[in-house]
């Protein structure tokens, strides 16, 4: 199998156009099958219609296959468009189910069916059952081609069973060990599968040590045990240990890049418009709930300067550090939000501590705030003076040191409340910490006008 290197990949895409167009079928075959099934898909994906159409007819639908399940599932159901009904039945046959299940649940159900009614019986059955599992869950992104073996068995005969049922699996390099009744009961390595002598029973060799996940555990925690114990699969089991499938490192880094774009887009207030592929007006749909609520929060922040009208007509050089204050509390308390999100997402947070994460950016912020305040000192008094220098300084100090305890507290309060901590986005705790540093900027400022 041949790996492309940017300096080969124009030359073998030139070769692949020029046999397309010579209508080279046998030379096509050569030299497109020879390739891994990433550089097929992307060598695919910048065909024209004309060119896939020769594709289509050239591959089986089992070779197709490979290139169609590396494909997204936007361009997937575009390029369904154009294959046969029967060379899509036959291409979903030679799919892993877990690829096929993550195909149907986008599409419309009639079409689904039409599908599942269409392939063998056997690998319908296996997606249905992926798709009876709810959402995000490890039921939902397990596959089911795994090699599952006896104790009774010996060394020689499991590695008899690997060459049979070896090629069907999406990994062998952990084999499941299973009762009568399918109950899962230890695991053995390919590793220690080899080494072990040709007739040495597999109950001897394997580990009943085994950490598996429930059927219905959210697909985030299976990521984080997965990667916690540096496996490569985790195997699934019903609530009475039954082994249904098995959850692959590959399905876990699609699950941990999903999961950091839904993070990234609920800290960002964009919530199911980070994908650039959506139409304008769906990303402004998306995105216009939280602009109106943050616009009502702006009246607030209005509302706040209005209260002190009296203190910026007296001394309304006070209205140019406004935007200083107001821009040093969002930025800090976005900081903090980060940090304490990324810290619940690893679950380093439960190693630190609720209370020594706070303090520690409580103190952080009150770092920040006395060197913002000593750079004010510094600079300041040449251009406004002394007071206008401490008002701003001692404000600085004070908001930027409650503005990392309400980016650290927020989303854990969220968390408690067993949601999302994402969802205490960025421009939230952006318009909260405005309004807490305006009212103690302008507090401090009416308190001390006389010095003025």
């Amino acid at each position: 199998m041949v790996r492309l290197n940017e300096q080969t990949r124009e030359e073998y895409v030139n070769h692949i156009l020029q046999v397309l167009k010579e209508n080279n079928k046998e030379q096509f075959r050569e030299a497109f099958l020879e390739l891994h099934p990433t550089d097929q898909m992307d060598i695919f994906s910048n065909l024209e219609k004309d060119q896939r159409q020769l594709v289509y007819a050239y591959l089986s639908a089992a070779e197709f296959a490979e290139v169609f399940q590396e494909l997204e599932i936007d361009d997937q159901k575009r390029i369904a468009l154009e294959l046969e009904d029967d060379f899509i039945a036959e291409m979903f046959n030679n799919m892993y189910a877990d690829d096929v299940a993550d195909y149907l649940a986008e599409i419309k159900d009639a079409k689904a069916k039409a599908i599942l009614s269409a392939m063998d019986k056997e690998d319908a059955d296996d997606v249905k059952e992926l798709l009876s599992y709810p959402p995000e869950t490890a039921g939902a992104i397990m596959t089911k081609e795994y090699i599952s073996i006896k104790a009774r068995q010996t060394a020689s005969e499991v590695v008899e069973l690997l060459r049979e049922q070896g090629p069907d699996a999406e990994t062998v390099y952990y084999l499941y060990v299973v009762d009568e009744k399918d109950k899962l009961v230890g695991v053995i390595s390919l590793r220690d599968l080899i080494i072990a002598p040709t007739n040495e029973k597999i109950e001897n060799i394997m580990s009943s040590r085994v950490v598996s996940v429930e059927a219905h555990m959210d697909q985030e925690e299976v990521a984080k045990l997965i990667k916690k114990y540096d496996f490569l699969a985790a195997p699934v089991v019903t609530s009475t240990s039954e082994l249904i499938g098995i959850v692959t490192v590959d399905d876990v880094m699609d699950v941990l890049e999903d999961e950091a774009t839904e993070d990234l887009g609920e800290i960002s207030a964009v919530r199911g418009a980070t994908d650039v592929n959506v139409t304008a007006f769906t990303a402004a749909k998306k995105r216009s709930p939280w602009i109106i609520l943050l616009m009502f929060f702006g009246l607030i922040t209005a509302g706040v300067i209005g209260q002190f009208e009296e203190t910026l007509e007296e001394i309304v050089l006070l209205a140019v550090f406004i935007p200083l204050i107001m821009d040093s509390a969002g930025n800090t308390g976005t900081q903090s939000l980060a940090v304490t999100v990324r810290a619940l997402a690893t679950g380093s947070l439960e190693k630190k501590g609720l209370w020594n994460t706070v303090k520690r950016e409580f103190g952080t912020g009150m770092m920040l705030g006395l060197i913002c305040a000593i750079t004010l000192f510094i600079f300041v008094p040449f251009l406004y003076g002394y007071m206008i220098a401490f008002i701003v300084g001692v404000s600085l100090f004070l908001t930027l040191s409650v503005a990392t305890v309400i980016g650290a507290t927020v989303p854990l309060a969220i968390n408690k409340l067993k949601l999302d901590p994402a969802i205490a986005s960025g421009p939230f705790i952006t318009t909260v910490n405005d309004i807490l540093g305006l009212l103690i900027y302008f507090s401090i400022a009416t308190s001390l006008i006389n010095y003025l």
